[in-house]
């Protein structure tokens, strides 16, 4: 099956085609995590995105049933050097070219991903699209060019749930490592606002001592008191934090009245809650290998990253807040919190899912803030 891809700017990679057949639109970004591709693939902050990566061989081990984010894939596309031809892992239900036509997403393999992804690091994010149906590149870069761009759009209204639920689930065995769920006795009520939360986010919370009710993005700050939180969590997310401007005014709302966690999105909901501003960045920050300093204890922790937007320094009010983490590639900022109130947030993924485990304290942390309030 015959696949193109077309960037907005022109350029065009033919390969073979792999999962659904069909024509689809989205911002190419890259991820140069190693493993873990089904876990990205349904994390719903991708979104209006279609994800190349970087590691050449992948779909090797397959997929299963367990280390899904959500209940779907949520990339618009799945880019790639070489798909698998088998797969080796007792785990393994499923293959990824099974998988993606299943849910009727289209991948594109055979194509040169160094290329391309050297590409979007010099020249930055574009829109593209990715067809099984339209062959001819004029056509196709003339409709990556007509495409909706991500910036100005609230894709959140598309990933959150549409009413309130609890969950309770342990991390699988095997995954648990730092605090053991078992040794807190107390279970702490806290509400998760989702913006397109990922299941191991909320297991994490689990494992923490949390009791979890999570609420629609569109919930107001009255409608989230009313459940009587010790915590509130703001969730990661898809797309331009300036577009969601309800979760914003409800994160205003609730800031000094509860204590507040926030990462990914959650972060720049608060730091636009805050006062701040937010910027696109020229490729975004998307893998499991990113470097960030801890400014108090001055620990650099590798950190699981999936972000193209960031809350500007500069905008943040001094009086109010103390930065407390720094990428170390790029100086951009990675954490903040507030000086009077119980409130931070980090712009990266503790809950590591995939990624590495340097970042799990920051759950504790949220549940020591909360006790000692």
């Amino acid at each position: 099956m015959k696949a193109y891809l077309a960037l907005e700017d022109g350029l065009v990679f033919e390969g073979k085609g792999f999962g659904a057949e069909g024509e689809i639109f989205g911002e190419v970004v890259f991820n140069t995590s190693l493993t873990g591709y089904q876990e990205i693939m349904t994390d719903p902050s991708y979104k209006g995105q279609m994800v190349t990566m970087t590691y050449p061989h992948i779909g090797n081990y397959g997929v299963n049933s367990e280390d899904v984010e959500s209940a779907h894939p949520w990339v618009e596309g799945f880019i790639i050097r070489e798909l698998s031809p088998v797969t080796s892992n007792y785990r393994c239900e499923e293959t990824l070219d099974a998988y993606l036509r299943r849910h009727g997403k289209v991948g594109i393999q055979e194509i040169d991903t160094r290329k391309l992804v050297k590409y979007l690091r010099d020249f930055g994010a574009k829109k593209g699209v990715l067809s099984t149906i339209d062959h001819d590149p004029k056509s196709l870069v003339q409709k990556a060019k007509d495409s909706r761009s991500i910036v100005g759009v609230d894709l959140v209204k598309d990933v959150t749930c549409q009413k309130p639920y609890e969950f309770q689930e342990a991390l699988l065995e095997g995954f648990e490592w730092g605090v053991k769920e078992r040794d807190l006795k107390k279970k702490i009520p806290i509400v998760a606002v989702d913006c397109g939360i990922k299941f191991n986010i909320l297991r994490k919370l689990n494992q923490h001592g949390f009791q979890v009710k999570i609420v629609p993005a569109f919930s107001s700050a009255e409608e989230i008191l009313k459940e009587n939180p010790k915590g509130v969590f703001f969730s990661n997310g898809p797309g331009d934090p300036a577009a969601v401007p309800y979760v914003v005014e409800s994160a205003r709302k609730l800031v000094g009245r509860v204590p507040i966690f926030g990462i990914c999105l959650g972060h720049q909901m608060l730091g636009q809650a805050l006062g701040g501003t937010t910027s696109k960045l020229k490729f975004g920050h998307r893998g499991g290998n990113h470097p960030v300093m801890d400014l108090k204890t001055r620990k650099i922790e590798i950190t699981s990253q999936n972000h193209g937007f960031v809350v500007d320094l500069a905008s943040l009010p001094k009086e109010d807040v103390e930065l407390t983490h720094m990428n170390l590639n790029d100086q951009t900022l990675e954490g903040f919190r507030h000086k009077k109130y119980p409130l931070f947030c980090v712009q990266y993924h503790p809950e590591n899912s995939p990624g590495p485990h340097d970042s799990d304290y920051l759950f504790q942390r949220f549940r020591e803030m909360i006790e000692r309030n």
